[in-house]
This record gives structure tokens, C-alpha cells and sequence, in this order.
């Protein structure tokens, strides 16, 4: 290496060795899901728990703690975790190792002022993150639970703000050593402080997946529960009074609506229209359209639009109304009852969920046989110059578009169709209605048509000389020479139609690889672009040399994360 080479760039003695650097007290793990710790918590394996210690000066106040703690030694592994102690420092900074042998001998002859390196325990501050760190977010300060096995776990409520997932995803975590650096990171930095993102002032937190389904499950059509499986449902959360029963037949059921509404704070009173507030899903007004007066679901499925995240509007409104901390408490409680409520009543879905009726199968080929045709006639018209040409466009342009307009159509007319025929009582339905996952297009794409193949906006042109594929003749510019599929995911696609349909996702591919590293460089001259700004206590937003570069802070003087919606 060159002596400018050794400084220079991401791998040089200056962004390697002095910007960033190797740091102790910190731990890096593969994480994974769990769904009964709080926002707020993070499990950490015990074996980090040991290697990882807090020092701490022996007081009057916690001399007999850490004597205890001494006591215990450096630990070993035992059923239940008890923290130990790794080094002692005397007052004139001689250092002990603590053994099982010498544990004892050190408890006692502990003094006032010496220093006790002592390992993690519950209830401890430390940040935790995961890169990229794109913004605040992405490393934010949780409480230590010590728990088995190899991994760090988490609520899945805080998925969205670190966007973790768990196919393997490793995250780092930091060990505060100050009581300052512990304040500062609680009050400023906790979980539940970051609820609201500075990107579009709404909570980025919420409800994903699982938890949709089951609170949408739980309140559609306010169904019947059974005494024993609600008092199942219930013993998940931490609530004050059980819901009136109904009698039916002799038996005694709870209301879904009445559940749920054991977790809602007194005192909500919010209306709101949730997903499906369309006359055609729900023609008398019973599910569409969510009530609540005084803490009490009165009308209306719990779904995306209530407690998803980023959407959440009864999340939000709970956040403003109640404070962090009740809503914390509330996504807790949420998550919690969404998990006991779907793991009693059981919820899956299979290939036959998209076998949609014979008679809908015929619609679905005439619809595709349709477009085709039209494509055709589109074409014949275009040959006999029988197409007036749009405005700024040329002929050519103008035959794609119209084109492109009839076969967008087909994939339209299969999603209505497949809607028609795949009715609330499938489940990957209630999961696209209630915005769990997916949407009634991809539902369409399964068990109708797929549709146009695109690159770039386009229809597929380019390959060999004047065809896209050796398969079509020359010039051919019909629907599937250039990559219309009228195949469904369930009968699966033609050598011709599956070569176009991974053309289309290599550029999906391709362009998130690029669009990812040009962020990334934009991100970073920005950031350093704009690092030396800072607002002064008047609004003001200066630089170093205090000239003023807005007279108030954004225009309006407004904190986008404090704001309503931004």
C-alpha cells in the first residue's frame, strides 16, 4: 500500500481507525422474534450476559448488593441466570480476577470506593442496532432481559423501525457504562420515545402480519367465543375485569368485539373509516366504519387502518391522548391478545385457497383470450393506418400505449373476477382485506392471469433481430410476443411466458441493487454536507460560525415527529 492509499477512502487510517473503531462492552448476534417481552425489552443470551459487565463504585448505598454479587462469582450455567462478578479494582487500581475459589475472600475484604466489574442483569440500559443505520431509529435504547440459548429477541412490533427480519439478520448491541449515558439513553432514546418517525409524523410502530389477522378475526362480525377459549384469549394480556357473557342454547360466550375491547384505555372515544368501509364489502355499515365510545369497540373489524404501522390511526390516537408510555403498554397488550387470540383458533393457508370455480375459470380465459384479440385488432388497424396519432407521440408510441391500456384491462377485469369468487371465508382473503399481507391483484395473479410482463414501463422489445424470442416470427408484435402471460402462479406459465415473467424480475433486482448504492452515497454527502448545523435556542437553524441558514427551523419551527401527520 501507498502512504496515500493507507489514508484514503473507507478501508484508510481516517473512516477505519478514527471516525469508527472497534469498540468493548458491545455484543453481536443473530436475532430472533419474541412475542412476550415488551417494546421496550430486548433478551439478551446469557453467555453475552456474562461477558459483558458494568462497573460499578462500592457505596454505602449498594455495598451489601455487590457484595452479594461477589459472592456469586464469575457464574456458571444454571437453570435460572444470576449475575456475577468478572474483576474487582482496588482504590490504588490493582485489579482481582474473581474465581469460584477466591469469591468469598474478596466479598469480605471489599471496601468502600473500590470498583466491581459486574455483569449484566435485568432491567440494565443498553442500545441496541442494526445497520445500515439509515435513520434515528435504527439504534435505539432497550432494557436487558437475560434469557437462554444464542440470540438476541425482540417484539415484532419493532421489526419496522430497525426493518429487521428474522431469515438471519444479525444486530449489535451496546453496553452503557455511565449513569449519565444511562439516563440520557432512557429518557431520549427508549423505544417507546421513538414512536412517531420524523419521516411523516405518524407511529412507525404498529401491528404487522399475525396480529391484524387475529384482531380482525377476533372483531369481524363480532362473532361468538366460547367462555373457555375467551378466557384463553385473555389470560395472555393483563387486564382488570372480564366482559359480560351472552347466553345462547344454554351455553355462555363473550363477544369478539368485547375482547378486545378489555385492552383499550377508558376514555377512547374515535371514529374512523377502516378497509372494508367499500358499500360493496359491507353493505349495512357493521364493519366499515370503527366506533368506540369510552374505551368500548362498538362497531366495526379491527384492521390496518386501526392498529397497522405507519397506518394505525387508534395507535396514533392512544399515543397522543395517553402518552408513550400507555402506548407502549397498549401495543404490548395488543400483540399479546393478537397471539393468544390466533394461536387458539388456528389460522393457515395452502395452495387450494386460489382454486377458484369452474365457471370462473372460463371467465378468466375469455377474459385473456379477450385482450389478446384485442391486441390483434389494435395491430391490424395500426398496419392499415386506421389510428390517429396522440399528441407528441409517434405512431408507434401511440399502437403501445393503446396496447399497453387493453392488456393493463385484462389483469383488472381477472382481479374482479377472482374478488367475485373468493369470498371472507378464505383465508388468503381475510389476509388482503384486513392488509395483513398481500392484496386482492396478487390473489388475481394466482388464480387468474398474470399479466403483462413490463421493462422500464414497457412491453418487452428487445432479444434477437426484430423478435423478442426465436419462438415468434419475425416483426411479430402481438400480446405474447412481447411478453403477455395468461397463465396463472396455479397452472403455472409456458417456456415463453416464464423466460419474459423472469426478465421483468431481473430488472426488479437490478435496479434495487443500484438504487441501494446510490442512496447510500447520497446519503452520506449529505450528512456530511450538513453535519455542522444545529438549531439555536431562538428556532434559528446556524452553522459553526453562527451565520443563520434558516430563520426558523424548516419554514415553520415545526418538529415533524412532534407534528400531527408532518
Amino acid at each position: 500500500k501507498t502512504l496515500v492509499q493507507r489514508l484514503k477512502g473507507k478501508e484508510g487510517r481516517f473512516r477505519s481507525n478514527l471516525s469508527g473503531k472497534r469498540v468493548n462492552f458491545s455484543a453481536r448476534t443473530v436475532i430472533s422474534p419474541e412475542p412476550f417481552l415488551s417494546i421496550n425489552q430486548v433478551g439478551v443470551p446469557a453467555k453475552a450476559a456474562r461477558e459483558l459487565t458494568v462497573t460499578e463504585t462500592v457505596t454505602e448505598n449498594n455495598f451489601e448488593k455487590l457484595k452479594q454479587l461477589v459472592k456469586n462469582g464469575p457464574g456458571k450455567d444454571e437453570e435460572v441466570y444470576r449475575p456475577g462478578v468478572n474483576y474487582v479494582y482496588r482504590k490504588d487500581g490493582s485489579r482481582i480476577k474473581i474465581s469460584e475459589k477466591n469469591a468469598e475472600e474478596v466479598a469480605e475484604k471489599m471496601e468502600l470506593g473500590w470498583q466491581v466489574e459486574r455483569q449484566m442483569e435485568d432491567g440494565d440500559i443498553v442500545l441496541f442496532n442494526r445497520q445500515p443505520s439509515l435513520h434515528r431509529m435504527s439504534m435505539m435504547a432497550h432494557e436487558v432481559k437475560v434469557l437462554p440459548y444464542r440470540t438476541f429477541r425482540f417484539n415484532l412490533a419493532v421489526c419496522a423501525p430497525y426493518n429487521a427480519d428474522f431469515d438471519g439478520d444479525e444486530m449489535n448491541l451496546h453496553v452503557l457504562q455511565s449513569q449519565e449515558a444511562r439516563a440520557e439513553a432512557e429518557i431520549l432514546m427508549k423505544v417507546q420515545e421513538n414512536f412517531l418517525s420524523p419521516r411523516f409524523g405518524g407511529p412507525i410502530m404498529g401491528a404487522i402480519h399475525d396480529h391484524i389477522t387475529a384482531l380482525f378475526m377476533l372483531t369481524y362480525k363480532n362473532p361468538l367465543i366460547p367462555v373457555e377459549a375467551g378466557m384463553h384469549m385473555m389470560s395472555y394480556v393483563d387486564i382488570n375485569e372480564i366482559p359480560e357473557t351472552v347466553e345462547k342454547d344454554g351455553k355462555k360466550y363473550f363477544r369478539g368485539r368485547d375482547i378486545f375491547s378489555t385492552i383499550l384505555p377508558k376514555g377512547v372515544n374515535i371514529e374512523f373509516r377502516g378497509k372494508l368501509s367499500d358499500k360493496s364489502l359491507d353493505p349495512n355499515g357493521t364493519e366499515g366504519l370503527i366506533k368506540i365510545e369510552n374505551g368500548k369497540l362498538l362497531n366495526g373489524a379491527i384492521d390496518e387502518n386501526a392498529i397497522g404501522q405507519s397506518k394505525g390511526v387508534l395507535l396514533d390516537y392512544v399515543l397522543r391522548k395517553y402518552g408513550n408510555a400507555e402506548g407502549a403498554k397498549f401495543l404490548d397488550n395488543l400483540t399479546r391478545l393478537a397471539a393468544g387470540v390466533i394461536s387458539f383458533t388456528g389460522f393457515s393457508t395452502g395452495i387450494d385457497d386460489e382454486d377458484v370455480p369452474g365457471e370462473a375459470k372460463a371467465q378468466l380465459r375469455e377474459v385473456g383470450n379477450e385482450a389478446v384479440q384485442k391486441v390483434e385488432k389494435l395491430i391490424e388497424s395500426y398496419k392499415n393506418g386506421l389510428i390517429g396519432m396522440e399528441p407528441g407521440k409517434t405512431l408507434e408510441d401511440t399502437l403501445e400505449s393503446m396496447v399497453m391500456k387493453a392488456l393493463s384491462q385484462a389483469r383488472e377485469k381477472s382481479s374482479e373476477i377472482a374478488s367475485h369468487y373468493l369470498g371472507m371465508d378464505n383465508s388468503t382473503v381475510i389476509m388482503a382485506r384486513s392488509g395483513a399481507r398481500a392484496n386482492m391483484m396478487n390473489l388475481a395473479q394466482m388464480a387468474g392471469i398474470i399479466g403483462q410482463q413490463s421493462i422500464r414501463g414497457q412491453r418487452q422489445h428487445r432479444g434477437y433481430t426484430n423478435r423478442t424470442l426465436p419462438h415468434f416470427k419475425k416483426g411479430d408484435i402481438g400480446a405474447y410476443a412481447r411478453g403477455f402471460v395468461s397463465s396463472s402462479y396455479k397452472e403455472g406459465l409456458n417456456p415463453t411466458e416464464y423466460f419474459f415473467h423472469a426478465t421483468g424480475g431481473r430488472e426488479g433486482l437490478v435496479d434495487i441493487a443500484v438504487r441501494t448504492s446510490r442512496s447510500g452515497y447520497m446519503q452520506r454527502r449529505l450528512i456530511n454536507a450538513l453535519e455542522d448545523l444545529k438549531v439555536s435556542e431562538e428556532g434559528k437553524v446556524m452553522d459553526t460560525e453562527d451565520s443563520v441558514i434558516q430563520l426558523e427551523y424548516g419554514e415553520d419551527g415545526t418538529d415533524p415527529s412532534r407534528s400531527f401527520e408532518g
